[in-house]
């Protein structure tokens, strides 16, 4: 039986000192050096091995704040629609933002058959600007595309597109393959 030396802070919070030092990487309490680190069962290594295996959606693209509110924060986009608002419930949660509608001010997605990045304004009543022009259908994204919604302006960056794809068979390249076939 394998053991770790854990630490935990008062809150209850569990972390490798090895990795994070005597600080709680999650609510920043310091263990004085007085204080033993815990031998912890089996049940840490479990967890650590399902953890391994959970499944994790792949990253296609990004977001940065460049002005507003949570300037200097990223977003991370997915294949698919990510909705975009300051609700607990939205892919991308723009908070301290007012003037952003709590549910589907806008929509990102990420088309994988056509690798490309589409702009949909959303159901509230909030205006997206793409490039300071109103935007009120779908629209292709490009990279470093600005996007402003209420006072909050975002930069696009993607991942997937014309040379790389998560997607594997007929049609996915890998970053290295030559995109011309």
């Amino acid at each position: 039986m394998s053991e770790y030396r854990m630490l935990r802070c008062p809150v209850g919070h569990v972390w490798d000192p090895r990795i994070s030092g005597k600080m709680c990487p999650t609510c920043g309490f310091v263990v004085n050096g007085d204080r033993k680190a815990e031998a912890l069962p089996r049940a840490v290594e479990e967890l650590e091995s399902e953890l391994l295996y959970q499944y994790i959606e792949p990253v296609v693209g990004w977001l940065a704040c460049i002005d507003g509110p949570r300037k200097g924060q990223s977003f991370v986009l997915h294949e698919g629609k990510n909705f975009i608002g300051r609700g607990d419930d939205m892919d991308v949660q723009i908070l301290g933002d007012a003037e952003v509608s709590r549910s589907n001010h806008a929509c990102i997605a990420y088309d994988p058959k056509n690798r490309a990045f589409i702009l949909v304004p959303g159901d509230s009543d909030g205006i997206v600007y793409l490039e300071n022009k109103s935007v009120f259908h779908a629209t292709e994204l490009m990279d470093l595309s600005r996007i402003q919604i209420g006072s909050t302006v975002l930069l696009f960056r993607p991942l997937c597109g014309e040379h790389f794809s998560w997607r594997t068979g007929p049609g996915a390249y890998s970053l290295y393959e030559d995109s011309t076939r």
